[in-house]
């Protein structure tokens, strides 16, 4: 059973002082097996919202051809996706019940609704996940992609997927604190789900770039989802500077464990990495998205053409790949910074290790820790909006000026004709 003490210094001193505990990163293979339920569960939950929010109304206003093709080739995306999330959970589970030795999947199956909370979750969380994949299955076809019923497909498939994507951090046994543990479940939530649909939605942008996955009116398209897909990702970018402004107060007592302890440097390699994909989807929002808009309003389809098929796709391929190093570098983050640094600073004065280390009191919430929550809250959300409500500014300026020159190169040319 753990000890929490508050205090380092009141371990009492027994002979030598004991080296620091080391907080090794766990297997690779661990980290690889939950990286690729991560992948799965969230590019699933990202192209069908993307399908629904974003990509799908884009579609709709340009026709029912236009719609059919986009909600096909995301589905045939989504799909097979989904399907590799089945396996992964599985995955996930026999490297568990074998304790990091081999993979044991009859024991992972008989797990499912084993009569154990954790059991009854993983159930939940494989069972959703395959529902979700029925009801997408028949948007592949053109045939339901047309249908009526499609957007209730997608709503019913992506309220599926996401509730499997949350049912990994549910808690498994009853908390002695519901409101503390409830927040902090909610925190995860959006963690989770405002990642998967930034880097579900990116994977399936880069889907719809392929040759002919848009249709003849690709200018018209673009223009429209990647506006909306902005609004989306801003969001995204709110819901995961918030949550994780929470973790990170759970966590960490301060950036100079960010240095000092395990968890703290694998934080700081993702926080690197999340501030480049945020720098790459701020070239998005303030440069090619305008680019894109001035040269549709202008009717100049040939630096439209050289956009949307070279300098996009890179920028979007760019930050879906480091949305994935993000992934992956999550799964090494175990335990906290807090009890590391703590079980460190314990070890220097009390003698040998014990076989369970002591663990130090979560934080105690205070009118203080609300008001500095709420403040944030203000500032991220304020950010967010000043920043989509510019770049469409910019958009319209560089429209307007793009189409001013052109005007003035034909009337200079009507005017050498007469």
């Amino acid at each position: 059973m753990s000890v929490a003490v508050s205090d380092p210094q009141s371990v009492p001193r027994v002979g030598l002082a004991a080296p620091a505990p080391s907080t090794p990163l766990g297997p690779f293979a661990d980290s690889a097996v939950a990286w690729m339920m991560w992948v799965t569960l969230m590019g699933f939950v990202g192209a069908v919202a993307l399908t629904l929010f974003c990509a799908g109304p884009a579609a709709r206003r340009l026709g029912s051809q236009t719609l059919v093709l986009v909600t096909t080739r995301l589905a045939r995306l989504a799909l097979p996706v989904g399907v590799l999330a089945l396996p992964a959970l599985l995955t996930v589970l026999a490297r568990d019940a074998s304790e990091g030795v081999g993979y044991d999947y009859g024991a992972a199956w008989h797990s499912l609704y084993d009569g154990t909370n954790a059991g009854r979750l993983a159930g939940l969380e494989f069972t959703l996940t395959a529902v979700a994949v029925v009801l997408i299955a028949p948007l592949a076809m053109p045939v339901g992609a047309r249908s009526r019923v499609s957007t209730w497909l997608l709503g019913a498939g992506l309220l599926s997927g996401t509730v499997a994507l949350g049912s990994t951090k549910f808690p498994a046994k009853a908390p002695d604190d519901w409101g503390r543990t409830s927040f902090a479940t909610g925190m995860w939530m959006l963690h989770l789900i405002g990642g998967a649909v930034w880097i579900g939605g990116l994977l399936g942008l880069l889907a719809l770039v392929i040759p002919r996955g848009v249709g003849a009116r690709r200018g018209e398209f673009w223009s429209r989802v990647i506006r909306r897909f902005s609004a989306v990702a801003m969001s995204c970018v709110a819901a995961i500077g918030l949550s994780g402004l929470f973790l990170y107060w759970e966590h960490v007592d301060g950036p100079s464990q960010l240095l000092t302890t395990m968890y703290g440097r694998v934080l700081g390699v993702k926080v690197v990495i999340f501030s480049g994909l945020l720098l790459l989807g701020a070239v998005n929002q303030f440069w090619l998205h305008p680019r894109i808009e001035a040269s549709r309003r202008a009717g100049d389809d040939r630096p439209l053409r050289t956009i949307l098929a070279r300098d996009f796709p890179l920028v979007v391929a760019v930050e879906l790949v480091l949305g994935l190093s993000v992934l992956f570098v999550a799964p090494f983050l175990h335990g906290s910074a807090r009890n590391q640094a703590y079980q460190a600073a314990a070890a220097e004065h009390a003698g040998p290790a014990q076989p369970t280390p002591a663990k130090i009191a979560p934080k105690q919430v205070s009118a203080s820790t609300w008001v500095w929550g709420t403040a944030e809250t203000v500032v991220v959300v304020a950010v967010m909006a000043v920043g989509y409500c510019a770049s469409g500014r910019i958009a319209r300026s560089r429209a307007s000026r793009t189409g001013d020159q052109i005007a003035e190169v034909v009337r200079e040319r009507a005017t050498s004709a007469s």
